[in-house]
């Protein structure tokens, strides 16, 4: 056999294992997609602690591969975050329709009502694990970073330099109020957003 043809038949086995790579890559991919989509099911469901025999069951994959992608449980939570946010992206990035900051405020009120519901028991099960997750903790403190970043861009100079009005709103409207209406008071979402907005209407009357 000459030297070009052992060649030849170097690159073409070299091509074949990049391809087996490749497959490989592509099929642990899905499965991490998978069992990414069966935690956020099973964890909106109610089950904010899912086991990994249900994780493999809903994922329709091997508990051999739910325990090895569980692993590197930070990398789990991230994508989970991400897969959220792409979901609730439309909502975030809606242009406000109302040109007063009375009316934007109403119109965050709203929004974050439908955000929330929708991050609400991934947020609670986050908050399980995040003392022992960096990822999780930072993830905590970005949401509210955002949460504080949108209400001031709505809200006149004037308001936001209030010392006990710009954080009785801040507090009013955040995730933690609407977690206490919802959970604790098990207000319906639409009762909890009434309850919301009447009280930042009182904070604001007369402004």
């Amino acid at each position: 056999m000459g030297v070009a043809a052992l060649r030849q038949g170097g690159e073409a086995l070299e091509e074949a294992d990049e391809g087996l790579q490749d497959g490989r890559r592509l099929r642990s991919g899905r499965s991490r997609a998978q069992i990414v989509s069966a935690v956020i099911e099973l964890v909106r469901s109610g089950d904010m602690a899912p086991a990994a025999a249900r994780v493999a069951e809903v994922a329709g994959v091997s508990l051999r591969t739910v325990f090895r992608h569980f692993e590197e449980m930070d990398g789990l939570f991230r994508e989970m975050s991400e897969a959220v946010e792409v979901e609730i992206a439309p909502l975030l990035l809606e242009p406000y329709l109302s040109k007063s900051w009375k009316g934007q405020l109403s119109e965050l009120i709203t929004r974050r009502a439908r955000v929330y519901e929708r991050v609400m028991p991934l947020k609670l099960a986050g908050a399980l694990r995040r003392y022992q997750s960096e990822f999780l903790m930072e993830d905590h403190n970005r949401f509210l970073k955002e949460e504080r970043a949108s209400l001031r861009a709505v809200l006149p100079s004037a308001i936001v330099s209030e010392p006990a009005l710009y954080p009785a709103l801040e507090m009013t409207t955040s995730f933690e109020a609407w977690r206490r209406l919802r959970q604790d008071q098990r207000l319906s979402a639409d009762r909890a957003e009434a309850v919301v907005r009447l009280t930042v209407d009182k904070l604001i009357a007369g402004r």
